[in-house]
């Protein structure tokens, strides 16, 4: 009769609610860890069950979708999922290259003075700046594909409007709406990272922005193309073909099954689970998924969490800075080719047309140059790819942001144009990298109901800074060269500090699941009666 008083393990959400926590909700007195109210934790039982009563003391196995994305590793789903995810990245990569391609177009076609070329570029990242934590917000409550696919929709409907648009007042508000829509192709990323191991997840998250080197390689070459010919409008319609493709295989998509389990939608997690096994050709864990649900989903308050609010300040700086020097450097680009040579650029500390309308049309050779200075994505994602897994996400990002402002140093002084477009290359191909590398480090700093929250609100303080850089980089270089490059040096240099202070290294670190009292608890590893290792955070 031992058996009664053999003690049987089960698994139990904790109470959220402390009016519940009376002595008939309880099983057990005794926790083998001790956790926050989300956390799914084992208890030992006196109490006997049906299985105690036959003599067996064997518990069901659990597993949790962190178990289920490890044991099916990478294959050939992911690539399916990095391709289609990957086209966002290549229209919203061609969007932003267009704004310094457009930008010289319609000064001379409009007679546009600076200001308002200026204000073409900056009302876009109004939009992104405005919608980036709204979408954030639509993926934490009603799902990343629904989020995502939604803004690809609403972007590919504008951009195609703005390319009939048939004076400056309809194309500024067109442009605007394409911002807003662009805003939400960040949650690609979430939504990407939901279905990687964790091995995996930050080589193929550096991997997927190969995709945005492609698309700006691609805006160039379609310029190149198309502008001498047929003009801006067309250039804008063609710009739009990556998310007609992107449109019509949606359907494709999958959900999260990490955002399905906080939905308590565990049958669904489950399918797409064992779709994702089947795909690879891989068996699933043995068990139960172990369900979660989380209501509260998508909350700003979180994000200022005690673990978390450094953490948020410091990422919202950084992606600041980075978004303001590389959308800097790329409007610089076309601006000092424009002016000549490199002392043409840089002597005399101005550069300043002798018309407020005067316009000099971007030349094959400024075209050429700039295809060149954009090749430099991919060296630079080469280096980071490295960095990124040796040294770490914060040394990384630091990394970049220094050599970045090594490379302006340069360009004070007087030099040739092949000198410039050197410096402008490498200086490129650092700040680009390491753009990357906030994408790979914010969502696995922050759990998953508010992941696409922290990136929305990061991204939208990247286009803050994207849209401020315009009238540095094309209104202030008229009067200072500088003063601007002191701005983006000294911007740059502060935010290394600030990616080197940040509180959380996430190198090696799995997704975390649920809310900030489990970054300091971290994930509680339970040992069946069997040997069999369960991860129940």
């Amino acid at each position: 009769m031992d058996f009664w008083s053999r003690p049987a393990k089960i698994t139990y959400k904790r109470w959220t609610n402390p009016e519940l926590r009376g002595e008939a909700n309880f099983v057990g007195r005794s926790d083998e860890s001790q956790g926050s109210d989300n956390e799914i934790c084992t208890i030992a039982s006196s109490r006997a069950d049906s299985t105690a009563r036959y003599g067996s003391n064997k518990t069901e196995e659990t597993f949790t979708v962190n178990n289920a994305l490890e044991a099916i590793g990478f294959g050939k789903f992911q690539w399916k999922i990095s391709l289609l995810t990957g086209l966002s990245w290549v229209a919203d990569a061609m969007e932003m290259m267009i704004l310094s391609i457009l930008g010289p177009q319609l000064h001379c076609e409009w007679r546009l003075p600076s200001y308002k070329v200026a204000l073409i570029t900056s009302v876009v990242f109004a939009g992104m700046g405005i919608s980036s934590p709204l979408w954030g917000k639509v993926s934490d409550k009603f799902g990343r594909k629904v989020g995502l696919t939604l803004c690809m929709f609403w972007t590919l409907y504008y951009g195609l409007l703005s390319a009939f648009a048939p004076v400056y007042g309809w194309l500024l508000v067109l442009r605007g709406l394409v911002g807003f829509g662009i805003g939400g192709a960040p949650q690609s990323v979430t939504l990407y990272s939901e279905f990687l191991p964790m091995k995996a997840r930050g080589i193929c998250i550096m991997l997927i922005a190969v995709f945005w080197a492609v698309g700006a390689v691609f805006e160039v070459l379609l310029a190149l193309w198309i502008m001498p010919t047929l003009g801006w409008r067309w250039m804008l319609a063609l710009s739009t073909l990556p998310m007609a493709i992107f449109v019509c295989f949606c359907f494709w998509l999958p959900e999260s099954p990490r955002f399905d389990m906080l939905m308590g939608k565990r049958e669904k997690a489950m399918r797409t689970l064992m779709r994702v096994a089947k795909e690879n050709g891989k068996a699933m864990p043995q068990g139960k998924l172990i369900s979660y649900k989380q209501n509260d989903r998508g909350q700003i308050k979180e994000l200022f969490a005690p673990q978390y609010w450094r953490t948020t300040l410091l990422l919202w700086f950084i992606w600041f800075a980075y978004a303001f020097s590389y959308y800097g450097i790329l409007l610089l680009t076309t601006e000092m080719f424009q002016a000549g040579d490199g002392c043409g650029a840089t002597q005399g500390a101005k550069i300043e047309p002798s018309c407020s309308l005067e316009c000099k049309y971007l030349t094959s050779d400024d075209y050429k140059d700039l295809l060149w200075t954009t090749l430099a994505e991919f060296p630079g994602l080469l280096v980071i790819l490295i960095a990124v897994e040796c040294i770490g996400r914060k040394k990384s990002m630091a990394l970049c942001f220094f050599m970045f402002s090594l490379c302006i140093l340069p360009l004070y002084a007087c030099i040739g144009r092949t000198a410039l477009t050197i410096f402008i290359f490498i200086a490129r191909a650092f700040i680009s990298g390491g753009y990357q590398v906030a994408y790979v480090y914010t969502p696995e700093v922050f759990p998953t109901e508010n992941r696409a929250l922290a990136i929305g609100t990061s991204s939208a303080m990247a286009r803050l800074g994207a849209l401020i850089t315009p009238f540095v980089a094309q209104v202030m270089l008229r009067v200072s060269v500088y003063l601007t490059l002191s701005l983006y040096c000294g911007c740059c240099v502060l935010a290394g500090i600030a990616s080197l202070v940040l509180p959380i290294e996430t190198l090696g670190r799995s997704l975390q699941e649920s809310g900030p009292d489990q970054e300091a608890v971290g994930q509680t590893t339970n040992q069946s009666s069997n040997g069999t290792p369960h991860s129940q955070g």
